[in-house]
């Protein structure tokens, strides 16, 4: 979780600072910013170790680094998985970042995940989703200085040096950030192997 809110602070940074604009003293003339990113990466994997006790799977890449995934409890089908099975993989990462008006709500974070998973007796396959939604207040502007702080959940106020200095124009003191992070992998066994 804290990777994931560093790497979301440091996107933040990255992308809002390339589309950040406005202070209080210059009138806001254009829509706010907003900007989405999305990864897809499709790979095929070989089953690597299984511990079925444990109830975890190790997937090894084409480039041989690994990755243990965590069956659900009631996870269908682990059984028809052997050492050897090549998995197809399917990693998702999509952020939005949008700038709005902000009508009193604080910085807050909330998060919600979803898992699917094959009925017993299929071929096992399954996914995982996690969407992470945080927002921050612009605290300052300072167009002078070309920077612009946000106030993180729990009150921590970072500054931000904008890579345009045009760009802080379109967006005002007080304002909200909504910086919605999604994670998904699917997974599915390519071939089951005879027992």
């Amino acid at each position: 979780m804290k990777l994931k809110l560093k790497l979301i602070l440091l996107v933040t940074a990255l992308i809002f600072s390339l589309s950040l604009q406005a202070g209080n003293e210059v009138a806001v003339t254009e829509k706010p910013p907003s900007i989405s990113t999305t990864q897809t990466v499709q790979l095929t994997t070989v089953v690597d170790a299984i511990d079925r006790e444990a109830r975890t799977i190790t997937l090894k890449g084409p480039e041989g680094g690994t990755r243990t995934i965590q069956m659900m409890e009631d996870s269908n089908n682990i059984d028809k998985i052997v050492i050897g099975d090549t998995v197809n993989v399917e990693y998702v990462q999509h952020m939005s970042i949008e700038v709005m008006a902000n009508d009193g709500m604080e910085p807050g974070t909330g998060t919600m995940s979803a898992v699917a998973r094959n009925a017993e007796g299929e071929t096992p396959a399954g996914m995982m989703m996690e969407t992470t939604v945080t927002t921050a207040t612009v605290e300052d502007i300072n167009i002078e200085a070309n920077t612009f702080k946000l106030k993180w959940p729990g009150g921590e106020i970072k500054e931000y040096e904008a890579q345009n200095p045009e760009n802080l124009k379109k967006s005002k003191v007080g304002d909200l950030v909504v910086v919605t992070y999604t994670e998904a992998i699917a997974l599915s066994l390519n071939e089951v192997s005879a027992e």
